[in-house]
């Protein structure tokens, strides 16, 4: 008899594709950061640039209030690239338990990924409330409202943002799941992710932040891709179909 007929056939994890969730977020969230840069710019014109936390009162109020229409669409389209991101964090925390992880970390994940997408919405809808007419007028509302908007942006991001990946990395990486210079990258964007939350007492660790979110877009479609997505019938869920 031949060996064909001891074949254990592949089971398939049912779910969205979490490389192109993850391509999905990373198109819409940079589609929004190129509408503060390049939409109704005439040629040689400098573009605008988001203002810092480090800026003054008034060159953050003159930003959103000059650049409306930039900024809403900006917000529109970074809002609507945390629904992929919402959408991956459940598909991924699925994945892992079709795999067999039983462990914490998928749970760690899910909140991290949830708590991402909570914080990033909160950031945006501040920001959609700030640009209202008559808003941008009162600098101390303005000004509150946009450092309000950077809590939940910034260190609101990436502290979460590196709880979901090192939910995803550390188990994926005991399970051999992941190659590992993947979940070393992901472990680094981890540690960087919680360090952020220095920001808040040390300006100068502002660079963390970009640091996740623009590695971030990368380390999440590797992963989305590599993550293995089936087993073989009958095996161990340990034993992952290559």
């Amino acid at each position: 008899m031949s060996s064909q007929a001891f074949a254990q056939p592949v089971i398939y994890h049912r779910g969205p594709h979490l490389g192109a969730l993850a391509i999905a977020y990373t198109v819409l969230f940079n589609a929004g950061l190129s509408a503060i840069s390049a939409f109704g710019l005439p040629f040689g014109v400098k573009p605008p640039f988001w203002p810092g936390p480090w800026e003054s009162s008034d060159v953050i109020v003159s930003f959103f209030h000059t650049h409306h229409a930039a900024v809403l669409i900006c917000v529109a389209l970074q809002i609507g690239a945390l629904i992929p991101l919402g959408i991956f964090a459940a598909a991924v925390v699925s994945r892992l338990r079709f795999l067999g992880i039983n462990a914490a970390g998928p749970n760690i994940a899910l909140f991290g990924g949830f708590l991402t997408v909570f914080n990033g919405m909160a950031a945006g809808f501040t920001v959609w409330t700030m640009i209202h007419p008559g808003i941008t007028l009162d600098v101390t509302l303005t000004t509150a409202l946009y450092y309000l908007s950077y809590a939940f942006g910034g260190p609101g991001f990436s502290i979460p943002m590196g709880l979901m990946i090192a939910g995803i990395c550390v188990p994926a990486g005991f399970r051999k799941l992941l190659p590992k210079w993947l979940v070393a990258f992901g472990l680094l964007l981890a540690v960087a992710g919680e360090l952020s939350w220095l920001n808040l007492i040390f300006p100068g660790a502002i660079f963390l932040i970009p640091l996740v979110r623009f590695a971030g877009f990368v380390w999440l479609i590797l992963a989305g891709f590599m993550l293995p997505g089936s087993i073989h019938r009958g095996s161990t869920q340990s034993q992952v179909a290559a």
